[in-house]
């Protein structure tokens, strides 16, 4: 089922996670929910926050559109390592139309529960590690316009009033 992405200000966006207690087929219902969202939206990662559910869980797939799907889902996320820095040109779905660059750690491991309820750890670079990192932050209630000066700030409010006038036009 697709659900409803909230976009910002929405004060939902600013909540922070609660850990998933246990993978039940409610939990894996929502993950393919989430799933289909993110990919009607479409977008390569989506949380479970910013469909206003308060769990720590997020899904992602940074597979380029010529290849294979390589959909992960992540349950409890939590970082083992991070190395490196990167500046990447980010999207959110909670803030259609804008795209900012953001600098990132360029290496991370994350271990995390799977659909299934099964541990597991994967190491990324790149977009992936990118996306990882910008799940987790909205887990934790932290959005990417958070991650920008003052200037960037009032830039980016800009850009997302002339977006959704663009989208009201059409």
């Amino acid at each position: 089922m697709i659900r409803e992405i909230l976009e910002y200000p929405d004060p939902r966006l600013r909540e922070v996670a609660k850990p998933v207690a246990e993978v039940t087929p409610e939990i894996q219902a929502l993950v393919d929910d989430m799933a289909e969202t993110m990919y009607a939206a479409p977008g390569c990662g989506l949380a479970a926050t910013q469909l206003g559910i308060p769990h720590r869980i997020f899904v992602v797939d940074c597979a380029a559109e010529d290849e294979p799907s390589q959909l992960l889902a992540f349950i409890n996320p939590e970082f083992v390592e991070k190395d490196g820095v990167q500046t990447w040109e980010e999207g959110c779905l909670s803030f259609p139309g804008v795209t900012e660059e953001i600098k990132r750690a360029e290496r991370v491991k994350v271990r995390a529960l799977d659909r299934n309820g099964n541990s597991f750890e994967i190491e990324a670079d790149g977009l992936l590690a990118v996306a990882l990192q910008h799940e987790t932050d909205h887990l934790d209630g932290v959005l990417m316009i958070d991650k920008l000066s003052a200037i960037k700030k009032r830039m980016m409010g800009r850009k997302l009033a002339k977006a959704k006038q663009d989208d009201a036009r059409e």
